[in-house]
């Protein structure tokens, strides 16, 4: 592709672009008026925001969308790989039926435990079957119980290297018709900057190809939060 060709491109998308950034306004505007948080997520999101790894916290907008998602797709089961302080798992699980289950996969129990006092509150702590180790093992077991085309929506927000690995293993444990959700798609925009090719922009740059020329699934990336991928196993 030439030069040319791709300042044509860039023009013809230009029009769909907003001709303003979301300002912290904006975005106020958008947590005031657009969303309705409730009050144990409103809690472990500022409880996190103090964190100083609070950078890998899902954005609030994002997390009440999945909260009305799993309303919308009838979802029971669920995945997610990657918990840290347990916000979007809040959300998906405040989403789900009295009978539904979140399998929330982490490395670490001290991240996980600012959250779980929250899910207790909120009266979700029964739908979320936190479990602590490897995800790729963790996925490896769900898949020997007999897990397999069994799994409504799985969400995608852990160590950038490993998401080609999870996508594979998750498109084994969701049925068809059933979402995958992966987080951080655009990576701050360093994937769209050829200058930048460490480990994790690189991977997330790898996997937006594949998962595009993949005839496995539906996709549409959208740009909430810092990207997010919805993915549909046909």
């Amino acid at each position: 592709m030439s030069s040319s060709d791709v300042t044509s491109g860039q023009k013809s998308v230009a029009k769909y672009l907003s001709a303003r950034t979301i300002t912290p306004e904006v975005m106020s505007y958008i947590m005031e008026k657009g969303t309705r948080e409730p009050e144990q997520m409103v809690k472990l999101r500022e409880v996190t925001t103090e964190h100083p790894a609070s950078v890998m916290m899902s954005a609030p907008e994002q997390a009440c969308f999945f909260t009305m998602l799993m309303k919308l797709i009838g979802a029971k089961k669920t995945i997610e790989v990657g918990v840290f302080t347990g916000y979007s798992t809040l959300a998906t699980a405040l989403g789900l039926p009295e009978d539904g289950k979140v399998i929330a996969l982490d490395i670490s129990d001290e991240y996980t435990a600012i959250g779980r006092p929250y899910w207790k509150a909120a009266g979700v702590e029964g739908k979320i079957d936190l479990q602590i180790g490897p995800a790729a093992a963790s996925l490896d077991k769900l898949i020997e119980a007999g897990g397999a085309n069994q799994y409504d929506f799985a969400f995608v927000d852990a160590d950038k290297p490993n998401y080609q690995l999870y996508y594979e293993k998750l498109l084994v444990l969701i049925k068809p018709g059933g979402l995958i959700t992966i987080d951080n798609v655009l990576w701050s925009g360093r994937v769209v900057d050829n200058s930048v090719n460490d480990e994790s922009t690189v991977a997330i740059r790898n996997l937006n190809a594949f998962i595009s020329a993949d005839k496995r699934v539906e996709i549409v990336m959208l740009p909430i939060g810092d990207g997010v991928s919805f993915v549909r196993k046909i």
